[in-house]
């Protein structure tokens, strides 16, 4: 891709934590709206308690009940448990500019992570046959999207220090007894948040795909 043909990328950091509806609606108008013509958007962020469920979701991975609020998304995939401690990446690009298809996508956000926790030691790989990102046979990385018109939205999530027991309650990604795995369960002086909100950041700053960045605080 040539250099006057690549996007530009805002990228949003939300400092505090957010509400899960309140970005997928964002996501979803973002998309509806936008033309050939629009900036790319990557958020990072970090929500409340929230069980979604994607598209294929089916209420008998939902094992136990709980108070943590469900929410039906039109990701792909079934349940998982977002929340504080846990790294969530949302790509609103425009897969047609980039030359992209939905393979490329699903392969650049695992190797996002992978390359994410090499910086930190850490042996991730993906599996042909389950998206997402594990460690020893246990996930530490999830993903999913939706593609309206040849535009993604949603993303990933790669658990760093949150309680797990969200994950409990359900079958994480409609996988029985998947064990979940932590950042701070692999290594003694784990990155934060902000830590890996700028490594994500510098990464994509050595991104062959995009002709400016602009980085915002929220």
């Amino acid at each position: 891709m040539s250099t006057d043909l690549k996007p530009k990328l805002n990228i949003r950091v939300y400092q505090n934590l957010t509400s899960y509806e309140s970005r997928f609606q964002e996501m979803k108008h973002l998309t509806a709206e936008r033309d050939e013509t629009s900036d790319d958007e990557l958020w990072i962020l970090q929500h409340h308690d929230v069980l979604t469920q994607g598209q294929a979701g089916k209420p008998e991975h939902i094992l136990i009940p709980s108070t943590i609020p469900i929410v039906q998304s039109d990701r792909g995939g079934q349940v998982t448990w977002h929340g504080p401690g846990q790294l969530v990446i949302y790509f609103m690009f425009d897969l047609n500019r980039l030359g992209w298809n939905v393979r490329t996508l699903v392969s650049y956000a695992e190797n996002l992570m992978i390359t994410l926790l090499k910086r930190y030691h850490i042996n991730a790989y993906a599996k042909p046959d389950a998206p997402g990102v594990y460690v020893n046979e246990q996930k530490i990385g999830s993903l999913g999207f939706k593609i309206r018109k040849g535009r993604s939205y949603h993303g990933l999530a790669l658990n760093v220090d949150c309680d797990l027991s969200g994950f409990q309650t359900i079958n994480p990604c409609g996988y029985a007894g998947l064990e979940m795995v932590r950042i701070m369960d692999l290594i003694s002086d784990y990155p934060k948040f902000n830590d890996l909100s700028i490594d994500v950041i510098e990464s994509l700053k050595e991104s062959e795909y995009f002709s400016d960045i602009t980085v915002l605080q929220y």
